[in-house]
């Protein structure tokens, strides 16, 4: 069995080098990669035009895929890819917001990436920060792709800092020959307990949220952060109690819950709640109708 999935995802990642055409990779270059014959390869080469896979090998090229893949099979081959490599968030919109914007591409950098990961091989990328801000040969150190928010991002190390960036914004990405040390999966962990949706910060907060019995009804089956405590009152109520790492996450939530829901503690997300809802506000009394 896990010598099949070994073999599977292999082969994902030979197409995501084929669908990627900036550098000539022929069969004894990846048989040098995953540390197998040639023959292995020329077998998963093989396995995947029977699969109706566009795979040729170039003398000058190297291997390459004649033609461009459906939407729907990125979106297949991505899925399935990411759970191989032990991703186990939920992959639904994410996805196909991703090969929507980037449809080849994004299998190409899905596997780049990973491939960095398993083998903490530094990747160069160029990011999309802004539609008028294209940033060229970042370097990282990808530590971990994972969904949040409706997105998917890499967790990754730059000039030393942890960061996060949207799959969705990187334009492209290669391998580079230096490695990295691994930062301790117990990091990783501590930093994802205290996220309320997707930011990534060393910054502690305890709060306090009251919310009337119709939102603890939709609340409670779900668990928004590891470190919630949700306490029911005798009229249905509850208190959602919680460490975070950014108010400014759970001010927006707060707001787009709307009525019903009371920031207690502390004072500094309650004035963050009353500045976001003010200046939405002002959207509406700048039209001259009334509110």
């Amino acid at each position: 069995m896990i010598e099949l999935q070994t073999k599977i995802k292999r082969q994902i990642e030979i197409l995501g080098i084929a669908v990627d055409n900036t550098a000539c990779w022929r069969a004894v270059d990846l048989s040098e990669l995953y540390e197998c014959e040639e023959l292995t390869i020329k077998r998963d080469l093989q396995e995947l035009r029977s699969y109706g896979f566009d795979l040729h090998s170039e003398k000058k090229r190297g291997i390459r895929l004649g033609a461009a893949l459906d939407q729907k099979r990125i979106r297949d081959l991505i899925v399935q890819y990411l759970g191989l490599s032990g991703s186990d968030y939920t992959i639904d919109k994410a996805t196909s917001l991703m090969v929507r914007k980037l449809r080849e591409k994004a299998l190409s950098i899905v596997v780049t990436l990973q491939r960095c990961i398993d083998r903490c091989q530094v990747a160069r990328i160029d990011y999309q920060k802004e539609a008028d801000d294209l940033e060229r040969g970042r370097e990282i150190q990808p530590l971990l792709i994972f969904q949040s928010d409706g997105f998917w991002r890499v967790l990754a190390v730059n000039s030393g800092v942890i960061k996060q960036y949207h799959l969705n914004k990187i334009i492209s990405a290669s391998a580079l020959d230096r490695r990295f040390r691994r930062v301790p999966q117990e990091k990783i962990d501590e930093m994802f307990r205290y996220s309320f949706k997707s930011w990534i910060g060393s910054e502690r907060h305890a709060v306090t949220i009251k919310l009337s019995k119709k939102w603890a009804d939709r609340i409670r089956p779900q668990q928004t952060v590891e470190t919630e405590n949700l306490t029911v009152l005798p009229d249905g109520s509850v208190v959602f109690e919680a460490i975070v790492n950014s108010l400014k996450e759970v001010a927006s939530w707060v707001i787009s819950k709307g009525e019903g829901v009371q920031v207690l503690e502390p004072p500094e997300l309650r004035e963050t709640v009353i500045a976001l809802a003010r200046g939405a506000l002002k959207n509406y009394e700048s039209s001259g109708k009334p509110v």
